[in-house]
């Protein structure tokens, strides 16, 4: 049986830590020689608004460079960085902003490196079999290798979010939102399992120095683990990854789906691990927050805590793609806020593409585009308050809680691009928590 080998190494001091990975797991042996290379972070959100924290939600620019060192020391002098920031499309400045403060000006002036919004570049019809049909950028599918370098975290979607899932970034906005399909068979786990198989040849980098515990956003917890696991076989990474942060990967179906195509077992029988040992690092993370049922209806946990009577947020499923998701976690804040200890009058709130209202609720909010166009005309709607946008506009958001009889904190709306510095907070004054990751001199 062949091995596929997978480097864990504790990250103890810059270009060295990253060295070693690379070099135990042969991560760049079948680098072509002057090969055009592509890299691929993860920069799953920004805002230009304020500080938020970047621990575990974004790849840190140390292991970027230390990346580029490696490649520049073997000769390769065509490298570009490129990601699809999670924005508006239309929206220059803040992509511009991330690439700046994260320091790839900086890695362009030193190394000559390039950067790319995917969004300004061409995208590429491209058949991954099985009836899926992605469009992927032109810069990453035709490059002659590519060094994927995704942080470690969990996922409140997929369990968790390694080198494959990080791929999603590459392809245009529409492709992501078919990824969230409302087939039950030809789900997102289904499309993530497939993201890299028209991949040129790869080396896969998982930064570990932070993690996410349920992730991918600010809204996580985030923990210093100084760990990075690499190899030239993407799965193999994934799996390592996800069993260190305490998953087994035939429980990431999206890991379970890529094992079953390339004709392998969701487990570690055909991996070999050097370095640490999994157990020696292992430490669990959960991947979503607890939801409990309440009359027949459920809701988070936090907000059943808190007491909340007459409202109704049922868990959010994995049609709903992350315009709305991002949204969706101002709304749950926004009805915290707002509650005064007075019972809502059977309110709920529907989300993604396959929701359907539960009978008995004197209003239902439909929570953007895909929502309004499935329940428009449900029988069972007594009173339907529509979001149609996508996505979905804070202003209209805030407009519907206020239409429902829930009196939001309209600041919270007129500011949302300012509510990701509030989580701050938590990290301060903590030390192991450092800004320099994300810098670069």
């Amino acid at each position: 049986m062949k091995k596929h080998r997978v480097s864990v190494v504790k990250y103890e001091k810059p270009f060295e830590s990253v060295r070693k990975a690379v070099e135990a797991c042969g991560g760049l042996d079948h680098l072509p020689e002057g090969a055009k290379v592509f890299i691929k972070p993860n920069i799953v959100f920004w805002t230009r608004h304020c500080e938020f924290p970047k621990w575990g939600v974004i790849t840190t620019s140390r292991v970027i460079e230390d990346v580029i060192v490696l490649l520049r020391e073997r000769g390769i002098d065509d490298i570009t960085i490129g990601e699809g920031i999670v924005a508006d499309p239309k929206d220059k400045l803040t992509p511009a902003h991330a690439f700046e403060t994260l320091g790839y000006k900086r890695l362009g002036e030193k190394y000559g490196v390039k950067t790319v919004n995917v969004m300004d570049r061409p995208f590429e019809k491209t058949d991954l079999g099985g009836g899926v049909t992605l469009k992927f950028n032109t810069d990453i599918l035709h490059s002659d290798f590519v060094v994927d370098i995704p942080p470690m975290k969990t996922h409140n979607q997929t369990t968790v979010s390694m080198g494959i899932k990080n791929l999603k970034g590459c392809i245009d906005i529409p492709s992501r939102k078919k990824c969230h399909s409302a087939d039950s068979q030809k789900d997102l786990h289904y499309h993530i399992a497939r993201l890299a198989d028209k991949m040129p040849p790869m080396l896969t980098v998982i930064d570990g120095i932070y993690t996410v515990e349920r992730g991918p956003g600010f809204d996580g917890k985030m923990h210093r683990k100084n760990l990075l696991v690499a190899s030239a076989d993407i799965l193999s990474a994934d799996m390592v990854a996800a069993r260190i942060l305490g998953h087994s990967p035939s429980n990431v179906l999206y890991l379970a789906h890529a094992a079953a195509n390339r004709g392998r077992r969701p487990d570690l029988s055909d991996v070999e691990i050097t370095g640490e040992s999994i157990e020696s690092v292992a430490s669990f993370h959960a991947w979503d927050f607890e939801y409990r049922c309440e009359d027949t209806r459920e809701i988070p946990v936090p907000i059943a805590k808190q007491g909340l009577d007459g409202i109704y947020y049922r868990k959010f499923d994995n049609t709903m793609c992350t315009y709305c998701t991002v949204m969706s976690g101002l709304v749950l804040t926004a009805i915290r806020y707002a509650w005064k200890k007075e019972p809502w009058d059977k309110v709920e709130v529907l989300t993604g593409k396959v929701m359907e209202p539960a009978p008995g609720m004197k209003t239902t909010i439909l929570l953007g585009q895909c929502m309004y166009k499935k329940n428009r005309d449900h029988p069972d709607i007594q009173k339907q308050i529509a979001i149609k946008n996508c996505p979905p506009d804070p202003k209209d958001v805030f407009s519907a809680l206020h239409e429902a009889g829930i009196e939001a904190d309209p600041s919270l709306f007129e500011q949302a691009e300012f509510l990701p510095g509030f989580f701050m907070g938590k990290y301060k004054d903590r030390p192991e928590f450092e800004k320099a990751f994300f810098q670069v001199e």
